[in-house]
C-alpha cells in the first residue's frame, strides 16, 4: 500500500540532500555549539560544589528571600549527598547553552514580529509547529544531521524552548501603552530610541516571563535529549526506566525537580521586579530630549 501523500519520504529526502550538500556548514555549526556547551560545563564542574551551591543560594537569598535561600542550600545539599552533583552540573550547562541560544535568536525575532504584522503572520504558524510537534520527533533529524552527543540535544532543545521567548516578546511590545509610545514619538525619539527606551522597558515583565518559560521548557527537553547522548540527569532517568530501578528514578527525578524549582523562582523574581512602577514615561522622554539638545552659549 502506497501513501497518497508521502510527506515522511520527502522529509527524509530533504535531510539526505542537506547532508550531501552542506559543504561542512553543519559540522562547523556543531563544533561551535559543542564547544560553547562544553566550556560552560567545564567551568561548572571545575568549580567546587560548595562555591556553585553557595553562589546560587546567595542569588536566591537576594532575589526571593531568606527562606528560599535556605531552600536552595538544602536542595544542593541533597543533590551533593545523593551523588548527583556532576550530572546536575552537566544538565545545568545544557540548559544554560540552550537557553542562551534560544534567547539570542528568540528575543530579536519577537521584536521583529512586533514591528511587522507580515513577519508575525509568517512566523506564527512556524511557532505553532515548533510547540505542538512531539518533543521526541526533534531528536531524529538532529541526530541525523549532527550525530549523537550534546550538539543534537542542544539544538532539539532550542527548537522546543524558543517559541515562548518569541511569543511573549512580541506580545509584550505590542501591549505597551500607546500613550507611552506616542509620548516618546512626540518628544523626538528615533525608532531605535523608542524601542530601547520605551517599548522594551515597558515589555520587560512579559519578556522575562518568556525567559522563565524558555528555561523551564529547556529543562524538560534536556532530560528527553539524553536519548541521543546529551548526558546529564537525563541519563540517570533513562537508566532508571530501562532497569525499572525506582530508587535511581526517584533520586535523579528529585534532583531535576529541585533544580527546576530553583531556576523557576530565581528567573521569575527578575520578571516581578521589572514589573515594579518606574519613572513617568513622559518624564523619561523629557530627560532623553534634554540630553540630546545642545547646551546654550
Amino acid at each position: 500500500m502506497h501513501d497518497a501523500l508521502p510527506l515522511g519520504q520527502w522529509v527524509s529526502q530533504f535531510l539526505n540532500f542537506v547532508l550531501a550538500h552542506d559543504n561542512g556548514t553543519l559540522e562547523n555549526l556543531g563544533k561551535v555549539i559543542g564547544a560553547f556547551t562544553e566550556a560552560i560545563e567545564a567551568v561548572l564542574v571545575a568549580l567546587p560544589d560548595w562555591a556553585v551551591a553557595g553562589a546560587i543560594s546567595a542569588i536566591g537569598l537576594w532575589r526571593v528571600g531568606w527562606k528560599f535561600g535556605l531552600f536552595c542550600a538544602a536542595s544542593f545539599f541533597v543533590i551533593i549527598a545523593t551523588g548527583f552533583w556532576p550530572a546536575t552540573m552537566s544538565t545545568l550547562a545544557l540548559i544554560t547553552a540552550s537557553a542562551v541560544i534560544s534567547l539570542v535568536l528568540g528575543i530579536p525575532l519577537g521584536i521583529w514580529m512586533a514591528r511587522s504584522d507580515r513577519v508575525a503572520a509568517l512566523v506564527r504558524p512556524v511557532l505553532d509547529f515548533m510547540q505542538t510537534m512531539p518533543a521526541f520527533v526533534y531528536l531524529i533529524p538532529a541526530a541525523m544531521l549532527f550525530g549523537l552527543g550534546k550538539v543534537p540535544g542542544v539544538l532539539a532543545t532550542v527548537i522546543f524552548a524558543m517559541p515562548p521567548a518569541v511569543r511573549l516578546t512580541n506580545l509584550g511590545i505590542r501591549q505597551v501603552n500607546k500613550e507611552q509610545v506616542e509620548a516618546g514619538i512626540a518628544f523626538g525619539c528615533t525608532p531605535r530610541q523608542l524601542l530601547l527606551k520605551v517599548q522594551i522597558p515597558g515589555a520587560m515583565p512579559s519578556i522575562m516571563a518568556g525567559v522563565n518559560q524558555t528555561i523551564m521548557m529547556a529543562l524538560s527537553m534536556v532530560i528527553i535529549a539524553s536519548m541521543v547522548g546529551a548526558g546529564g540527569l537525563g541519563n540517570d532517568v533513562l537508566a532508571s526506566i530501562q532497569r525499572l530501578d525506582i530508587g535511581l528514578g526517584f533520586e535523579s527525578g528529585l534532583s531535576v525537580v529541585l533544580l527546576a524549582i530553583i531556576l523557576d523562582r530565581i528567573t521569575e523574581s527578575f520578571g516581578a521586579s521589572s514589573a515594579q512602577p518606574q519613572a513617568s514615561w513622559r518624564e523619561r522622554a523629557r530627560n532623553l530630549m534634554a540630553r540630546r539638545q545642545p547646551s546654550g552659549p
